[in-house]
Formats: structure tokens, C-alpha cells, sequence
């Protein structure tokens, strides 16, 4: 909101305060002032002119000569090259050492006449001329025809004025208004305000405005008030230079009288009014209802808008007229020939009056104060504001009484506070003479405590203030934020930390990030087909469906991170990049219920992606394609790092989409037995055709069992004193037997000398028996306190072999 000062100080003295000190004042007081302009962009010595003549150049086509009488005593001689220079104009003169920006005038020839002075157009005032008329952007500025020769500019175009850029919050819509703006003044400055009253400016004479008009309203919960006054022999006209002056401060552009003043009061009472040719309606009636289906209305700005039921219009008796808040029609244009007019004033709701808006993508400023919900009880004043310009400045008879429609003036509201509580919250010692002097500043009618208890009427402009503690903030920010008492803080306090959890993935973050794993973020919405591709974590839990999703395709919480971690990678592999190794750390979502009627569950996961090759190809380096092991040497960093290494085992099966004789289910081995937490493996084959991808190996992991269980830190172990003895052994098994399984029987039996197990080779087919194969292992014996001895090893080693051969029946391959 664009704030002229000087039209402020129509309402409020601002004697001895400039405009950066209210700037600096209202922004400590809690609105932020974006920044100052000044409409004088440093132009002096130019005056109001008057062309008594016009000749052309005699060596210059495009010349003019021109007798101009600018109230110095003698006329001026003015050379002019603008096209629309003529005699009998008024015009803006900057004489001999006037200043210009960038400029100073002083007499010159041009092509050998003399020129003393320069006849100005908008631009070079410095005005915005795109708030002109089309006719007065190019050339020269005309002024109206009443102007008296000699004043200075800068009075005739307001141009000794200073705007502050209101930057409000949605909550303070009652500062969209220039009176709105000077309560807030008023109570900043601790100074009078001065209000007129605008139904004794209105003059009614003509007949009852309700014998031409008659309104309806079909949902008062959508328009609680509608008001009109029916005005007539209006005369279309530029507006006086004032008002145009005010609007341009403004950023608005001036149009025509009628116009104009619909403008004005909606910027001087924050009420959007609009203004109907009263002839151009039809039936003699006019209302607020929802467009029909398939309406259409073609708006001011010459567009054509189709309607939506939930849409709010103004119509008479041939259909819709107007957008409720938004824009009229341009069939009920007020234009030169309109005669009569039909002035309207209303009480829309916020909600509606936005979803209109936003769905045909069309933003006024009448739509932005009724989005922030306007005051209720300027809806008439406002009216007869307008009414009584339009009377003054277009010729127009009012006629007798308002036509309207709905509720009657909102009632103001009556909160309850305790001064008890205000001094408790901010910590002051305030009196209850000193409280009412500050509601007293905001025009908020206070009356005497009882029992400590001040009753407090809020005025309906102040539609942000609901509650006792929206009062207690504007005490605080009226006595002033820096007068406020500091004390220091009481009680334990505790050094800030993060916990366990965090601290873990913070952890597991950087080892996979420097493990050349990117990290990505998908969407928590997916479509529900993809909350079932991997079900593994929540296997027989329902998906989470949105209430109001922004399309299909996101219209469901995640079940699983993989569907988005592929959905990635098909993105990157588009474009060329299919070497990946990405991994998210996020949330999955699952419900146990149809209908949702407690907080859905919410597990970390960790989600990892493999494809393409380990390393790029070189001379002297054949490029590798990733396989299902890189992946799994993944996870089991990230279990050592955790020390989770032995409690963590792995099972060949096939969760659903992975590819059956590639994955793996991942348990984690505690007390109560094992419990599933993750699925690694390839995507199945027909999934990653039908994506259209190369061959992709993905995992999911659970994350709260790993945090539950992972060791409280890093544990460190001495450097090994005495040297280890490695033992090899193959033994022959069934094809079925995993080597995991070997492995855990191994450490099982080999006691606390064994120290490291690991295969090296897997052998089938040749001349090994059908359906057998070969597994082969190294083991690693060593003693913390002294060499060990062949004796000691072989007595393991052999408890060792004969466990595999009993256990699994192996058999040792010679």
C-alpha cells in the first residue's frame, strides 16, 4: 500500500516528523515501511503556462514557435518540437534556470530562433506517464483548462509529497486504506485524528432510489451486505487534478470522473466500490448469486471468462454483469454516453471473492482487500463518500435512500484482559491509566478494571484482533519493543545437542557422500500405483491418501522411497547420466485405517540406488557394470559403521518387485529373534522394461531399528601385538546352503581366536557334483596376548570343520 503523505495530512498533523522518521516509526511500531519516494525527482523553476500561439519553424519542419504567457510579466518566446503542442493549452513551462533531472534550462537558438524556456512533457517531470492518459504519454503534458498561469508544478501535480511503501501482512488489511493508515499513524504519533463524516457532505434530490433499483442476494453467507444508490444525469468527464494527482501517488491510473472516485474512496476508505451504467441494466434488478454452469462474462480488461458454479457474480435480469470483488463487466461499462449510474458497495467473503481470483488468474485491487476481508462497517460510508463526490464533480443527482441487501453493521467485538497477565507476558509494571492512554492512542473504547479485568471494544476495522493476547501485542508494540525490560533467563539451562537420531544420520549422510553416493530428495506424493511396486515395509498397512491433491499423479503419501529414487534416475538417464549412485534418507507413510481417524505412521527409511558402471571406461580400464555385490558392500559399511556387522544377515528370496534370483530380504538379529528391516536386490525385470532402463539395484532400509541398535559410539581396539595364522579350507554343500549361513556357524564355533572370516571362491558346474558346490574361506586365528601355536589353531580349526560337516554335511575338497 502506497501511503501519500500528503494526503495523510488531511487527516492527522505530521508537523515537526518527515517522512523517514515515520517511516522509522511505524516500522518499530510493527509494519514495515519498504521505502520513501519522493515525487519530486528534483525539478525547480518550473511554472504553469499558458500558448497563446503556435507558428511554424521557418528552417525546422518538425518546430514550433510558441507565445506562451507563464505569469512572469512578459510572454516567453518557447521553441517546442512535440506534435501536440497548440494554442490555447495549459501547460507546464520550465523557465530560464529552471532544473530538470539531469537538466538545466537555459535560453539557447534553435536553428536561429530563441528559445527561453522548454514547454515539459510527463516524463520529464519526472511523472510515471504509464499512469496517464494514452493521449498525454507522448508529447507534452496538457493541463486542464481551469489551471492558473504561473503556479508552481510542483503544487499543481502534488508533486511536494512523499509516499510510504506499506509492506503489510496479510493480517493488517485495515492499513490498505489511507484512514486505515492514519489510525495507525494517529496511534504511532500519539496525535489527533480528524475524521469528516461523509453522509453530511451528501446532498439527496432526486427521487427514491428504490422506485430504479431493487437488490437480491441468493447466499448471504457469501455476500453478507450489498448496498447501492442510484445516481443520475451524471456527466462523464475528466476528474479534477487533485484526485488524479492522488491516484497516480497511489499507482493508479486516473480513467474518468466516475471512475476515478470509485478509485479514490477505495483507496481512501479500503471499501472496493464499482460503478454500473444504469442504463445498460436490465430488468431493474440487480444481485449477488453463483454463475450458472456454462455462463461466461466478458470482463473490463476486454476478456472473455468462463464461469465455474462456485463462482460469485453480480447479475441482472440478462445474466451476469460483474466478477463479486474481482472486476465488472464491460457491458455495464460507465462510458461518454452513460447518464445514469448504478453505485454498488458490498461485503463479500474473502474465501470466495480468492478462489475466483486465483482460478481465472485475474488479481485487482479490489480482490486483494476482499481476499484480506475488508472492515464491514465502511460499506456505507464509503457509499455515501463516493456518492457525494460523484454529486460534486460529474453533476449527478442522488437519489433519496440506499438499496441494499443482508445483514445490518457488524457489532463490534468485546474482549477481556488482565493486566495481570499483560505485565506477566511482557514483563512491564504497567498501570491501568497508562494501558487505557495506549488502547486510548489506537480509538479502542476501554472501561475501568474490575478485579484487574479491562473491557476492551475493538473497532471492525481491526479484524486481526480475536483474542486478549492480539491486545497485549499491541501494547507492546505502542509502549515500544525497546522500553520493554530485559531480565536474563531463570532456571536450568542445557547446552543445545542433537540427538541420537540426528546425530546417526548426520553420520550415515557423510560415510555414504564420501562413499561417491549423491544425495537426493524425492517427493513424499506419488500416484497410487507406485505405492505398490515395493510393499515390503508396509505389507499389509494402507496407503495414505490426500484430501486435496494437487493432481493424480501426486495424490498419495509414499509407501516406499524406491518408485521416486527410479523415477530419478529415469530423469537422469534421459539426459546421458546413467552412472548413479544415489541414496535418500526420508519418511514413509502407512495407515492401518480406511478412513483416517488418528495420525497416520511415519518410519525413517534409507533408500539406495545403483547403475551403470563402477567407474568410467579409460584406456587402460574396461569399464565394469555395478552388480547386486557393489550394492550389498554398501550396506555393509554402513552396518560396520554402526557395529552392526554380526547381527545383521541376509536372505536370497524375492520381495515383490525385485527381480526373483537377484535380492535379498535384510534382517537384524536381537534378542526376541530376528526381525525383517530392509530388501535389497535388482528391480524386477518387467519394471525395468517397461521404465526403460538398464539394469538398476536398489535397497530400502528401515532406519529406527538400526538407531535403536547401533552402538553409542566408535570403538576403538589396540593395535595387534602378535602375529595371525591363516587357515583355507573348501568344503563341498548343497547348492542351497547360503554362505552366510557357513560364515555364521564358523564364528560360532571358532571361539575368541577367531578373529576374521571371509570367502574368496564359489565354484559350481565342471566336475563338481550336480547340485553341490564349492565354498571356499579364509580364517583368521590370532591371540591378543601371545603367538599362537599350531597346536592352539589346529584344536579350533578342527571344532570349526567338524561344526560344517555336522551342521551342513560338508565335506572338505582335496
Amino acid at each position: 500500500m502506497k501511503v501519500s503523505t500528503a494526503w495523510l495530512a488531511d487527516y492527522i498533523s505530521l508537523e515537526g516528523v518527515t517522512a523517514d522518521q515515520l517511516a522509522d516509526k511505524i516500522t518499530t511500531a510493527g509494519i514495515e515501511i519498504d521505502g520513501v519516494e519522493r515525487r519530486n525527482k528534483g525539478i525547480s523553476g518550473i511554472v504553469t503556462g499558458y500558448v497563446k500561439s503556435k507558428e511554424k519553424h521557418p528552417d525546422a519542419d518538425k518546430l514550433n514557435i510558441c507565445i506562451v504567457d507563464a505569469g512572469q510579466g512578459e510572454d516567453l518566446q518557447i521553441v517546442c518540437g512535440a506534435k501536440n503542442v497548440a494554442a490555447g493549452q495549459k501547460v507546464p513551462v520550465a523557465l530560464v534556470g529552471a532544473k530538470l533531472p539531469g537538466l538545466e534550462i537555459k535560453k539557447a537558438k534553435l536553428r536561429g530562433v530563441l528559445s527561453q524556456g522548454m514547454i515539459c512533457s510527463a516524463k520529464e517531470l519526472g511523472l510515471n506517464d504509464k499512469l496517464l492518459p494514452k493521449e498525454l504519454q507522448e508529447g507534452i503534458l496538457v493541463l486542464p483548462e481551469q489551471t492558473e498561469v504561473g503556479q508552481d508544478i510542483l503544487k499543481v501535480l502534488g508533486l511536494n509529497d512523499e509516499i510510504l511503501d506499506f509492506d503489510l501482512t496479510p493480517n493488517r488489511s485495515d492499513c490498505l486504506s489511507m484512514i486505515g493508515a492514519a489510525y495507525e499513524v494517529s496511534a504511532v504519533l500519539g496525535r489527533e485524528l480528524k475524521l469528516a463524516d461523509p453522509a453530511a457532505e451528501l446532498v439527496e434530490t432526486g427521487g427514491k432510489a428504490a422506485d430504479s433499483i431493487t437488490v437480491t442476494i441468493e447466499d448471504e453467507a457469501f455476500c453478507s451486505h450489498y448496498a447501492v444508490r442510484y445516481i443520475a444525469g451524471v456527466k462523464t468527464a475528466p476528474s479534477p487534478l487533485w484526485i488524479q494527482n492522488r491516484l497516480m501517488a497511489a499507482g493508479v491510473r486516473p480513467i474518468n470522473n466516475i471512475v476515478d472516485i470509485t478509485n479514490y474512496v477505495m483507496l481512501e476508505y479500503g471499501q472496493p466500490l464499482h460503478a454500473f451504467d444504469g442504463g445498460q441494466l436490465q430488468g431493474g434488478t440487480i444481485g449477488v448469486r453463483f454463475a450458472r454452469e456454462g455462463e461466461g462474462l466478458v470482463t473490463l480488461d476486454g476478456q472473455e471468462r468462463k464461469l465455474a458454479p462456485q463462482m460469485l457474480v453480480i447479475a441482472d435480469g440478462s445474466g451476469a454483469i460483474g466478477l463479486a470483488g474481482v472486476m465488472g463487466g464491460l457491458s455495464t461499462e460507465v462510458t461518454a454516453d452513460t447518464v445514469n449510474i448504478v453505485l454498488e458497495s458490498a461485503k463479500f467473503d474473502g474465501g470466495t471473492v480468492r478462489k475466483t481470483s486465483r482460478q481465472l488468474g485475474l488479481r485487482s485491487e479490489a480482490s486483494q482487500r476482499f481476499e484480506k476481508e475488508v472492515d464491514p462497517n465502511a460499506v456505507i460510508p464509503a457509499l455515501n463518500r463516493a456518492a457525494a463526490l460523484i454529486a460534486r464533480y460529474a453533476g449527478g443527482t442522488v437519489h433519496e435512500g440506499i438499496v441494499q441487501a443482508g445483514s445490518a453493521a457488524a457489532q463490534e467485538k468485546v474482549l477481556h484482559l488482565s493486566l495481570e497477565k499483560l505485565n506477566r507476558y511482557l514483563g512491564t509494571d504497567l498501570s491501568l491509566l497508562e494501558v487505557k492512554t495506549l488502547f486510548g492512542r489506537l480509538h479502542f473504547k476501554c472501561g475501568d478494571a474490575a478485579q484487574g479485568i479491562v473491557e476492551v471494544e475493538v473497532p471492525t476495522r481491526r479484524g486481526d484482533i480475536t483474542q486478549d493476547v492480539d491486545l497485549i501485542e499491541e501494547i507492546a508494540r505502542l509502549y515500544g519493543y525497546d522500553n520493554i525490560p530485559t531480565t536474563l533467563i531463570e532456571g536450568t539451562t542445557t547446552p543445545g545437542a542433537l540427538t541420537r537420531q540426528q546425530s546417526l544420520r548426520r553420520e550415515l549422510r557423510r560415510m555414504l557422500s564420501l562413499g561417491g553416493y549423491q544425495e537426493v530428495m524425492g517427493y513424499s506424493f506419488i500416484q497410487p500405483e507406485q505405492s505398490t511396486l515395493f510393499p515390503m515395509l508396509a505389507e499389509g498397512k494402507q496407503s495414505v491418501k490426500l484430501a486435496m491433491p494437487m493432481s493424480e499423479e501426486r495424490s498419495v503419501l509414499r509407501t516406499s522411497l524406491l518408485p521416486q529414487l527410479l523415477d530419478i534416475a529415469l530423469y537422469n538417464t534421459n539426459r546421458r547420466q546413467g552412472d548413479l549412485a544415489l541414496f535418500e534418507i526420508g519418511n514413509i507413510f502407512f495407515t492401518e485405517e480406511e478412513v483416517l481417524t488418528r495420525q497416520p505412521s511415519e518410519l525413517p527409511v534409507l533408500g539406495l540406488l545403483l547403475s551403470g558402471t563402477r567407474a568410467a571406461k579409460q584406456w587402460n580400464v574396461a569399464a565394469e557394470p555395478v552388480d547386486f555385490f557393489d550394492l550389498k558392500g554398501a550396506l555393509e559399511t554402513v552396518f560396520a559403521h554402526l557395529g552392526l556387522t554380526e547381527r545383521v544377515v541376509y536372505e536370497g528370496d524375492a520381495p515383490e518387485g525385485y527381480h526373483p534370483g537377484r535380492s535379498a530380504s535384510i534382517y537384524l538379529l536381537q534378542a526376541e529373534g530376528r526381525v525383517k528391516i530392509g530388501s535389497m536386490g535388482q528391480i524386477h525385470p518387467e519394471l525395468q522394461r517397461r521404465m526403460d532402463l538398464e539394469d538398476t539395484y536398489v535397497s530400502e532400509v528401515l532406519l529406527q531399528p538400526l538407531y535403536d541398535a547401533a552402538r553409542a559410539g566408535l570403538q576403538y581396539s589396540e593395535l595387534h601385538r602378535f602375529p595371525g595364522m591363516e587357515r583355507d579350507i573348501a568344503v563341498v554343500v548343497d547348492d542351497a546352503v547360503p554362505a552366510g549361513d557357513l560364515i555364521a556357524a564358523i564364528r560360532e564355533h571358532g571361539g575368541t581366536l577367531l578373529q576374521n572370516v571371509q570367502v574368496f571362491d564359489i565354484y559350481t558346474g565342471g566336475k563338481m557334483e550336480a547340485g553341490k558346490k564349492s565354498v571356499a574361506l579364509t580364517l583368521l586365528y590370532r591371540h591378543t596376548e601371545h603367538t599362537l601355536t599350531d597346536e592352539e589353531v589346529v584344536e579350533v580349526h578342527d571344532k570349526v570343520v567338524s561344526a560344517l560337516e555336522q551342521t551342513f554335511g560338508a565335506e572338505l575338497r582335496k
